[in-house]
Order: C-alpha cells, then sequence, then structure tokens
C-alpha cells in the first residue's frame, strides 16, 4: 500500500540536508519537553514515526543521557530497531557510543519504562534490518547517501 500524500511529503521534506541542518536541534528539544509535560505518553516525533526516549549511560562521563529517538517496532513491546543515521550528517550520533561502551539501557515506550540491551547489528543480520528500514522510513537512504560513513543499526531487546 502507498503511503498517504500527507506521509510522502513528510518523507520527502525529511530527506533534504535542510532538514538535517535544522532537525536535531528542534525536534530533541521539542519532544523532550513534551515528553516530560505528559508523563512519557507523547513524543511529537511519534506522529512522523514511533519513538522511544532512549536512556543510556555516558560513554565517556557514565551518567545517565536521555535521547528522543525515531524507532522501528519489531516484536510490540518487546524490540526495537535504532537507526543511527543522525540525520544525515557526518559523523555518528553520541547515544551510539554511549550503547556500544554500555549496551545496558532503559526505553520509554508509550509511557512505559522498558530496561534493555542493545546489540549493534551486522552483516546479514544488520542487512536484513537495513531492508526493513528502509521500507519502514525510505529517507534513511538519502541519510546514508549523504554519508561515508555505515549508519549503525541497534536491536533493542527487553531485559
Amino acid at each position: 500500500m502507498a503511503p498517504a500524500a500527507g506521509a510522502r511529503l513528510v518523507q520527502k521534506v525529511s530527506s533534504t540536508r535542510l532538514f538535517a541542518r535544522v532537525a536535531p536541534r528542534v525536534i530533541p528539544a521539542l519532544d523532550r519537553g513534551v515528553h516530560r509535560l505528559t508523563r512519557g505518553k507523547v513524543l511529537l516525533s511519534a506522529r512522523m514515526l514511533p519513538g522511544v526516549i532512549l536512556t543510556s549511560t555516558g560513554a565517556r562521563s557514565g551518567l545517565p543521557r536521555r535521547t528522543p529517538l525515531a524507532c522501528m517496532p519489531e516484536t510490540v513491546g518487546r524490540s526495537w530497531i535504532l537507526v543511527g543515521s543522525n540525520f544525515g550528517r557526518a559523523g555518528h550520533p553520541a547515544w551510539t557510543h554511549n550503547l556500544l561502551a554500555h549496551p545496558e539501557a532503559a526505553v520509554s515506550w508509550k509511557g512505559r519504562d522498558i530496561p534493555v540491551t542493545a546489540v549493534l547489528l551486522t552483516g546479514e543480520e544488520r542487512a536484513a534490518a537495513w531492508r526493513a528500514v528502509l521500507a519502514f522510513w525510505p529517507p534513511y537512504a538519502a541519510y546514508q547517501e549523504r554519508v561515508e560513513r555505515e549508519i549503525r543499526l541497534f536491536r533493542l531487546t527487553r531485559r
């Protein structure tokens, strides 16, 4: 089934370089504020894609870090794929470094805090997940085309 016209427009806009420059400054701040005000029940970015608030441990600081992220639910409420696209910008996002250093984390999913373990996907497992992610949200292909690095994919599984 083809996406609705509104979804196609959102996908087209989110694939642009302007979006990649503006979104990282605006979307996480709005998401954190709305998430806090609604006691974890609403993420604005989830109007485009499902989302979680990832609580990871800082790779260098050891402090808790909360990051609103789009996700692709696999087994609803049991596992999620997180895409380290960084909106198609050059470097890996900080949260991916945190998960590599400290894979035990938590996600806030639909108002519930869920402990998870993160695994960096590689090889055929990554390839299969990447195909599923592109079918789920095609703009990730534009993000990958803009960067030389391989976008990191993580599977988060409920502990």
